[in-house]
Order: C-alpha cells, then sequence, then structure tokens
C-alpha cells in the first residue's frame, strides 16, 4: 500500500495573516477587513472549502481520463454554514465546525444526467478531502518541546 505523506508549514506574519507553504509554494490566510485583518488572502474556512472544491475537480479529471469518458469541463461552487459564536468565545454549546456543506457540481460532458450523479458519486467516494470532512479523523495538536541547549 503507497503512502502519500503530506505537510505544510505555517507562521503568523502580523496579526491575522499566516504566510504558509507547501511544497514549492507560498500562501497567504488572513481575515477579511472587517474581521480585523488584512484581507491578504482566504481564511483558513475558505481554504477547507478551495481544498474540497479542488479535490472534486482533480478526482473528476483523473476518472474521466481513466475511463475515457467525454468530460470537458467540471466547476463547483462549494457552500456551507456554521455559527461563529464558538469560534469568537462568545458560546461554548454547539460545535464550532459547519453545520452542513454543500458541493454543487457542473460537468460539461455528453452524459446523461444520470451518468453524471453516478460520476459525481464515484468522485466523492475516492476524494481524500470529502472522506476526511465526513468520516473522523484523529486530530492532535502538540506543542514543540524547546531544544537542549549543549
Amino acid at each position: 500500500m503507497p503512502i502519500k505523506h503530506v505537510s505544510i508549514e505555517a507562521e503568523q506574519v502580523d496579526g491575522y495573516t499566516i504566510q504558509a507553504t507547501a511544497g514549492s509554494h507560498t500562501v497567504f490566510i488572513d481575515q477579511p477587513v472587517k474581521g480585523g485583518g488584512g484581507d491578504n488572502g482566504p481564511t483558513p474556512l475558505e481554504y477547507l472549502f478551495l481544498s474540497l472544491g479542488g479535490c472534486v475537480i482533480t478526482i473528476g479529471y483523473i476518472i474521466a481520463r481513466q475511463r475515457r469518458l467525454p468530460v470537458r469541463k467540471i466547476s463547483v461552487k462549494v457552500e456551507g454554514e456554521l455559527d461563529t459564536d464558538v469560534l469568537s468565545g462568545k458560546a461554548t454549546g454547539p460545535r464550532p465546525g459547519f453545520q452542513w456543506i454543500r458541493v454543487i457540481t457542473d460537468i460539461d460532458a455528453d452524459m446523461t444526467q444520470e451518468e453524471k450523479e453516478q460520476f459525481i458519486r464515484d468522485v466523492d467516494a475516492r476524494c481524500p478531502i470529502s472522506d476526511n470532512i465526513f468520516n473522523t479523523t484523529p486530530v492532535e495538536i502538540v506543542v514543540s518541546q524547546p531544544e537542549a541547549v549543549a
């Protein structure tokens, strides 16, 4: 079983602005100005949706190529809602995550509606991002240990 290790690094630059590296790419994460940020990049919530949408399109492209399906283009819109009172510290009762997430796909292909729906079910079954959102994945957040001085 081939295992792929994925890793990113992120560091607070100023206030809510975060600079992150993923492979050879540098991206910025921030909050909108009305939320106290500088709007220097998408929010962490938006990056979650960017990851999900990107995964659906990528896996769709892989499946279309593998099966030689007549898919010309895949577009997605990802949306969801969450109660911001927990993340802002105003409440502790509800969960801080999204109450629901919806991925709306538009498939430009010479396929019937039923074929497109089966195609998207197959995509979802192979998408690691939707799998990690749908299923419980252990997350461990630890504090690094200072290095010993010799």
